[in-house]
């Protein structure tokens, strides 16, 4: 288990393999984004897309699968999180991609009021099988701090 103490700034981890099927595309913009660029070849073809391209909340969701999945095996005494800044879809992502994650710590700091727990930041990145960056973000946890032992 990783605590606050543990992690460091400008560590950066490399993690995850997600393949993007059309069928999850469009059951994915059906339920939570459905815009016809996302849903019709027709329509995304009229589109600077060119193609149905995922919704870029739905990027977000695989890069969230991928996070947790590297959660479970680097587990970390992790809080839930603060938010997201600066979220850019930076490229589309299509049916068809495998996607990855890097991560690089930027900041951590123990809490001022709460001394039990403390938050990092930190900015992640998601690449297409091209090494293309399609989706950034910078995100903040809350993580525990070491218990008295």
């Amino acid at each position: 288990m990783r605590y606050l103490e543990d992690i460091e700034v400008g560590t950066v981890s490399r993690f995850g393999s997600y393949a993007v099927t059309r069928e999850e595309v469009l059951d994915f913009a059906g339920k939570y984004d459905p815009q016809p660029f996302h849903l019709s070849d027709e329509a995304a073809a009229q589109t600077h897309f060119g193609r149905i391209a995922a919704s870029g909340w739905h990027t977000c969701s695989m890069t969230m699968a991928m996070i947790v999945e590297n959660m479970k095996e680097h587990p970390q005494a992790g809080l839930g999180a603060v938010g997201v800044d600066e979220l850019r879809w930076v490229k589309p992502v299509y049916p068809g991609d495998v996607l990855r994650c890097e991560s690089e710590v930027i900041d951590v700091r123990p809490s001022t009021s709460r001394p039990e727990m403390g938050s990092v930041k930190s900015r992640t990145t998601t690449f297409n099988q091209k090494d293309e960056p399609v989706l950034r973000f910078t995100a903040i946890a809350l993580i525990r701090r070491r218990p008295n032992e």
